[in-house]
């Protein structure tokens, strides 16, 4: 096995068990490893610290992936790693809901895999030349743990293009995918397209927090920006509310949520939707004098990386300042940012910074994370993308 010597100093991160070397600590590569080969991390002293993919393509030259010496990574320890990540989100599956997240990357020392279950088909995500190199292995693993109907590649993230590989999606293996896959979330029913469909398919990250801002919407007039496949709707038309307008800038997100509107047997009266994109929309809200009693905030990644956090702290700010501006007074508001770049405190002050523009007073009422099968590895806080607050806006 290639030896990869760390600079003096440098191996603080891989003794705390932070998945990630960057180029810039590598001091020495003993040898040509191929992008994705396993190799042995030592320090500069040659003591032994972990294994893990190099990638000489990529700013994270290794991804680590076990840090016991004994340990050897073949198709034992990924079936291992594999069902032990599956098991730990058997009891997310009920009859209430059966389609969960069972690989969430470097969260479950799996860097660079994502694998979601819907219904009874996994829709796979590899991001990493390492996880590349070993796709037929997890395939064989994934088939015999859970036997599905079918394993579709939606390998399509621009992530990729740090690795080197190209984008691929595809069926892999078993039975193509109907056009439409019946999921269940919170006894809501989904009609799903993993093909088209952004990301791997659907957005199970908000599963709990649907629940969660459903509980306010009663009686109440409901305003869901981004709203995609229309989770954030239907959970609060089936909490009562009294009237949902649906905002999304895709057509096929539109087309889908009228598709699921009608799966559930809600009332076509009750709900609105409108292809726009959503910034231009709240200013014709604005104009016409448009209130709402709850408006959820939803948006998709503004900050892909730190290097475009204040473009992006200026766009969430101006989104939740017109947001401010069209509630009830005593409104709620639910505003979330996907970006790992912008923590949880940055994210605090950026509301601050729209409430101080819109001219509101505002109250915190509950801070909203990612779900249990989103988990997030203490020694790895990049995995905590996910934050979102519910707001009062007095």
């Amino acid at each position: 096995m290639i030896d990869v010597i760390l600079k003096k100093g440098k191996e603080k991160a891989a003794l705390q068990r932070h998945p990630w070397i960057f180029s810039g600590a590598i001091e020495n590569v003993k040898g040509k490893p191929e992008n994705g080969e396993v190799v042995q991390v030592l320090a500069a002293d040659k003591s032994f610290l972990a294994y893990g993919y190099y990638n000489d393509q990529s700013r994270v030259a290794v991804r680590l992936l076990e840090w016991e010496k004994d340990q050897l990574i073949n198709a034992a320890w990924y079936h291992q790693k594999l069902k032990s990540a599956i098991a730990s989100r058997s009891h997310v599956l009920n009859e209430q809901t059966n389609t969960c997240r069972l690989v969430f990357s470097e969260s479950d020392f799996l860097p660079g895999l994502i694998v979601d279950k819907y219904a009874d088909f996994l829709s796979l995500q590899i991001l990493s030349a390492g996880m590349e190199l070993v796709k037929n292995d997890l395939i064989d693993i994934l088939k015999q743990e859970l036997d599905p109907k079918g394993i579709f590649d939606k390998s399509d993230a621009s992530a990729r293009k740090h690795e080197n590989l190209e984008a691929e999606q595809g069926l892999l293996w078993g039975e193509t995918p109907p056009e439409f896959i019946e999921v269940k979330e919170n006894g809501i029913v989904y009609h799903i397209n993993i093909a088209d469909g952004q990301k791997s398919g659907f957005y199970c990250d908000q599963r709990d927090n649907r629940m969660i801002l459903a509980e306010y919407t009663k009686g109440k007039s409901v305003l869901d920006c981004f709203c995609y496949s229309g989770g954030f709707t239907l959970n609060s038309l089936k909490q009562g509310a009294s009237q949902v307008t649906s905002v999304d800038s895709s057509a096929l997100a539109i087309e889908t949520l009228q598709h699921n509107l009608g799966l559930n047997g809600f009332s076509a009266d009750l709900q609105t939707s409108i292809q726009s994109d959503v910034n231009k929309q709240l200013r014709i809200f604005k104009d016409e004098n448009r209130k709402f009693d709850v408006i959820v905030l939803d948006p998709p990644k503004y900050a892909p990386s730190r290097s475009a956090l204040d473009r992006a702290a200026r766009a969430y700010k101006d989104l939740n300042r017109l947001g401010m501006l069209l509630l009830e007074s005593g409104g709620i508001m639910a505003t979330f940012s996907c970006s790992g770049a912008v923590d949880m405190e940055t994210f605090k002050q950026i509301i601050a910074w729209a409430a101080l523009d819109a001219g509101k007073e505002v109250q915190i009422i509950k801070q909203f994370n990612q779900p249990e099968d989103h988990p997030v590895r203490i020694s790895f806080p990049e995995g905590e993308y996910l934050k979102g607050l519910l707001i009062r806006v007095l």
